[in-house]
């Protein structure tokens, strides 16, 4: 089988975790128990139950070994109705189950066992596509990684990569809507990662435009006209990186420590002195598409 999406964020995410030392690394867990719920599920950033923030909490959870009442989190997944979730919700509850398999089979779960077969609506059917468009490179991206994660096949190559293509941008990498004339990063790594589980993770003009917006800090702007550089945009960017066999222009590892927090968690950008969950996975998942 194939590595999935997924299976590539929770290595690399795995490797980031494996680059602590003891001290941080008790912090870290300390942050996510912190976060855990009783009702086994994990907070946002305002400290209420939440099934985006729970996937970033299980995986963190596992791949740090701290405990997970998978019969509470179980509960919880069954309670979320899942016909009024959008794409990425949906795609993340898919996530939770898959984590909660692993959880249950310990450290020994094969990922490669992880994925089994599961009936999923059309994607025409989910509320609050980006943009209202089911072809943008990020939703395009969420679609594939919830097809893989489910065993659907993801159908014919050619048609995913015209399907892209009027997203590219002619100076290089790709935006959210068409005809745009600004890249994001957002939507260039998502085109990229798609690209490359279609294709391979061959080396072309959008990876060296990815490599080359690196901010001198060694972190990522969201657009080139964004202020400063955030840890979304960075780790998104990296990971792409990784995936493609690139060394990123410059060294990020000042950048990423730099919103390490006393919390164990890690802040959205250097402006903000607050972390949560979703950050933390993305602090980490960038130590380790790094290093």
């Amino acid at each position: 089988m194939k590595r999935t999406l997924s299976i590539q964020l929770l290595e690399i995410l795995r490797n980031g975790i494996g680059q602590l030392g003891k001290e941080a690394l008790d912090r870290v867990k300390e942050y996510v128990v912190s976060s855990q719920t009783s009702g086994g599920a994990f907070t946002d950033k305002s400290g209420k139950e939440d099934l985006y923030y729970t996937l970033f909490g299980l995986m963190l959870a596992y791949l740090t070994g701290l405990p997970v009442d998978s019969r509470r989190t179980a509960q919880y997944l069954d309670s979320v109705d899942t016909e009024a979730l959008d794409l990425i919700h949906y795609a993340a509850w898919i996530r939770c189950r898959n984590l909660l398999t692993l959880i249950r089979r310990g450290k020994a779960g094969a990922l490669l066992t992880l994925f089994r077969k599961v009936e999923i609506p059309p994607l025409r059917s989910f509320k609050m596509l980006l943009n209202g468009d089911p072809f943008s490179p990020y939703t395009r991206f969420i679609w594939y990684s919830l097809l893989e994660d489910t065993r659907h096949s993801v159908g014919r190559s050619a048609t995913w990569l015209q399907d892209l293509q009027p997203y590219r941008v002619s100076t290089g990498g790709y935006a959210n809507r068409k005809g745009a004339g600004t890249a994001t990063v957002n939507a260039t790594a998502a085109a990229l990662s798609v690209t490359g589980q279609l294709t391979g993770y061959k080396s072309n003009n959008d990876i060296v435009y990815l490599r080359e917006i690196q901010d001198p800090s060694g972190g990522y702007k969201a657009t080139p006209h964004t202020p400063v550089p955030d840890l979304l945009s960075t780790a998104t960017a990296l990971f792409t990186l990784r995936n493609y066999n690139m060394e990123p222009a410059v060294v990020p590892l000042d950048f990423i420590e730099a919103h390490w927090l006393d919390s164990g968690g890690f802040a959205p950008t250097l402006l903000e002195n607050s972390s949560d969950m979703e950050y933390t996975f993305y602090g980490l998942l960038a130590l380790g598409a790094c290093s």
